[in-house]
């Protein structure tokens, strides 16, 4: 598999969905069965390691119940 270089934006965007995903109680399953992604691929973006398509993170803010710029936002 191709290393994917570390970006500062991805790890946020892991943090969150981890933090969402949680706070419901959500196992990555569930969340990749509500945003119609592949549960491996979603494993993958939590652990900052894939890229992800802006039509990707609004499924999963979507299926979240949270506004997308939400996942991207660094606390």
């Amino acid at each position: 598999m191709k290393r994917t270089p570390k970006s500062q934006l991805r790890d946020v965007l892991a943090r969150n969905l981890q933090l969402h995903r949680a706070e419901r109680g959500w196992s990555q399953e569930r969340l990749a069965l509500e945003s119609g992604l592949n549960r491996t691929y979603l494993s993958a973006v939590e652990r900052s390691e894939q890229n992800i398509s802006v039509d990707n993170i609004a499924r999963l803010a979507a299926a979240l119940s949270v506004d997308a710029w939400v996942l991207l936002k660094a606390e």
